[in-house]
């Protein structure tokens, strides 16, 4: 009796399950970055070795593939051209708990990426943005610098939240947050969009600063300041009128019951102080402006009720990953 007694309490005092170490992944999507892939690689090796570094090659012409795999990256490739086809390529084909991205150009600091996944481990953070603090004269090029802050300011007016760099290539998020992350941007716009999702969910966004450097002599920027800003400003405003409807067509139509105001004063004094309507194109133009004011006004009525319940989807479907489930400290 006594043995089984003894049996039944050594089975009881089973320890319980740990819980895994959460599984890091550091994803570089890279386009001729033979110079500096290796550095990239080599570096976040030795600040996050538990880390698992992914380098997805977008149609290089030069040794980038060579260099990472011989720095002891796993390397993918991606021939759909764009720095937004890679992220989406990324986000679905890697498992992990938290994702770093991070630029191939040796630009960010490697020795932040610590900092960086803490808010996401300990805080329970779905995104946390790496703004960047330039160490040189041509690390943050002053057109870069001006741009930033106008896309930054525009973004933040458009959606409430006061981001610092909306631009920055160096984030780290939460599997909940990638895996419910649309990505429907092909290029550098992918940093908006990925901001605006955040903003959508109503997740939590935390931000640290991290050094940037200057390019390694011979490596050259991919960024087109104009272009890219201008097609950046565009994303903007598709989000804008894809996630706050009613916003985006009242102020249209805002502007047309203005136009139409203004149009349509000197047609009533005139009928009050002779009873006749002279300018009829003038009439037609402002009973066009007052139909197409208010149809402009009830789409956007409309479409906000489309976008609520797609934004419930989102949300959903966030949820239907589990959270972060960190081990806990051994007591000491």
């Amino acid at each position: 009796m006594d043995q089984v007694l003894a049996g039944k309490q050594e089975v009881g005092s089973s320890a319980p399950a740990t819980t895994p170490a959460p599984r890091i992944a550091v994803l570089v999507p890279c386009f001729n970055e033979e110079l500096t892939i290796g550095n990239v690689v080599n570096d976040f090796r030795a600040a996050l070795p538990e880390a698992e570094i992914y380098v997805y090659d977008n149609n290089s012409t030069d040794r980038t593939i060579d260099v990472a795999l011989k720095a002891g990256a796993i390397c993918r490739k991606e021939t759909n051209q764009g720095k937004g086809n890679v992220v989406r390529r990324m986000f679905a084909d890697i498992e992990a708990d938290v994702y770093i991205l991070v630029d191939g150009d040796d630009t960010y600091d490697a020795a932040s990426a610590r900092r960086l996944i803490e808010p996401i481990l300990h805080e329970q953070a779905d995104m946390v943005n790496a703004v960047r603090v330039a160490t040189g004269k041509q690390a943050y090029r002053s057109g870069h610098r001006f741009g930033n802050t106008l896309l930054t300011t525009a973004l933040s007016q458009s959606f409430g939240h006061q981001c610092k760099d909306i631009l920055s290539g160096y984030r780290a998020m939460s599997r909940r947050f990638v895996k419910s992350f649309p990505a429907l941007s092909e290029g550098f716009e992918i940093e908006t969009e990925l901001t605006v999702h955040a903003l959508e969910l109503g997740v939590r966004i935390a931000e640290i600063t991290a050094p940037y450097k200057e390019r390694p002599e011979g490596s050259v920027s991919k960024l087109r300041t104009m272009h890219d800003g201008f097609r950046i400003l565009w994303v903007i405003l598709l989000l804008l009128k894809a996630e706050r409807p009613f916003r985006f067509f009242a102020s249209i139509s805002i502007v047309m019951f203005l136009l139409m105001v203004g149009l349509a004063i000197p047609l009533i004094v005139t009928y009050l102080e002779t009873g006749l309507v002279p300018r009829l194109p003038t009439a037609v133009l402002v009973t066009g402006l007052a139909i197409t004011g208010l149809l402009t006004l009830m789409s956007g009525v409309i479409l906000e009720t489309v976008t609520r319940g797609r934004r419930e989807n989102k949300r959903m479907r966030y949820l239907s990953y589990p959270a972060i489930q960190v081990p806990s400290p051994k007591p000491t």
